[in-house]
């Protein structure tokens, strides 16, 4: 896409970020989500808790923005910490990712993903994580595609009494861009979340509710929900 800019999320994006998230959401988890929660999801209510959230931030989550060259935004992607509990990690995890609907297939997704993956090598993390429908090929491939691989750590959670499995992707980050000193400790591979859905992320949630093992925005779903699948979904903290 031409004139495409990618950016630092501000507040007044928040109502546009709701509306790319919960419409990534419905369209990209038809078929994988049960069609009750997806037609459930409220644009107005993600977009509080998106402004709820962003005034609470405390630095280590990033959110990006990727607007086109009329000034609209087309896209968001959200990164920071992984953790392993409330303990933080050497890792960094990709939380969500999304495309609106009628911008999808122009490199949307693609920018988003490569300034996440830049911002993390400058930031000294070792390799970059994310979580995705397991039944979602089409995300799947989208991460392959850039370099990810998934790592054999699977999770379930469960949405409208259905069970939805996640599998975990993961990158190793340039070493030429990483800000850590060669005398740093050996990386060791991040440990699997807890049962409870407190584990290593810090959390996509779902939007509108907490996913029965756990949930990102700060819970998982469109992580951006958190249930942990950092929804290429269309390619919440």
């Amino acid at each position: 896409m031409k004139g495409l800019r990618v950016r630092e999320m501000a507040l007044a994006d928040c109502d546009r970020v709701a509306e790319i998230r919960i419409r990534g959401w419905q369209s990209a988890y038809r078929g994988l989500i049960p069609q009750v929660y997806l037609d459930g999801l409220s644009t107005a209510e993600d977009a509080e808790r998106r402004r709820a959230r962003f005034a609470q931030a405390d630095g280590g989550v990033v959110n990006l923005v990727a607007e086109d060259a009329g000034g609209e935004l087309v896209g968001w992607a959200c990164h920071g910490p992984y953790r392993d509990g409330e303990v933080l990690t050497p890792d960094a995890e990709l939380y969500a990712i999304y495309v609106h609907p009628e911008h999808t297939g122009r490199g949307v997704g693609r920018a988003l993903l490569t300034e996440s993956v830049d911002r993390c090598s400058r930031a000294g993390h070792g390799q970059l994580l994310l979580w995705v429908l397991k039944e979602n090929g089409r995300a799947r491939r989208f991460y392959e595609r850039a370099g990810f691989h998934a790592d054999g750590a699977e999770e379930p959670f469960e949405v409208e009494g259905t069970t939805v499995p996640e599998v975990r992707y993961a990158r190793a980050l340039p070493a030429d861009l990483t800000a850590a000193s060669e005398s740093s400790p050996a990386h060791a591979p991040p440990p699997r979340r807890a049962p409870d859905g407190r584990g290593p992320r810090p959390v996509r949630a779902w939007p509108g509710r907490r996913r029965a093992c756990r949930v990102r925005p700060h819970r998982r779903g469109p992580r951006d929900g958190r249930g942990r699948a950092a929804a290429a979904a269309a390619a919440g903290w």
